[in-house]
């Protein structure tokens, strides 16, 4: 059986807000990424040990382990370009934004899925997967 896109779970107008805030809180990330605002980039993620960032070969699993991360990387690299994102509103309080990107000093390419939840503190990020092309 194919799945059906979930047509009618938000009305036109609803999904259309959703998406234009998380593109606003995902621009947001893309800032603090280029500039490697560490606390804006740990802020970007959701509270808690079920929060996961995942990578080409490995996972980070907690706020704790993506912290921890964010504070020690190499950011000789970190400058990128966008080339494609799609943000996708699956009810008012989950998104998916989906993006492409090309690193700006080494022109490698790479890809990212998140997903955003609204809670009490607004979008954060609970799930991501970031590959990157050797």
């Amino acid at each position: 059986m194919r799945a059906v896109w979930m047509e009618g779970a938000m009305d036109e107008a609803k999904r259309q807000a959703v998406e234009a805030e998380v593109r606003e809180a995902f621009d947001a990330y893309e800032r603090a990424l280029n500039t490697n605002d560490v606390a804006a980039l740990i802020d970007a993620f959701a509270e808690g040990p079920r929060t996961v960032r995942m990578m080409n070969d490995s996972g980070l699993f907690g706020i704790d382990e993506i912290a921890a991360f964010r504070k020690g990387r190499d950011v000789a690299d970190i400058e990128r370009t966008l080339t494609r994102v799609e943000i996708v509103g699956l009810s008012p309080e989950i998104a998916v934004a989906s993006a492409t990107y090309t690193r700006k000093v080494s022109g490698k390419k790479g890809a990212q899925t998140q997903v955003w939840q609204r809670g009490d503190e607004g979008w954060r990020i609970v799930s991501a997967h970031v590959s990157l092309g050797g």
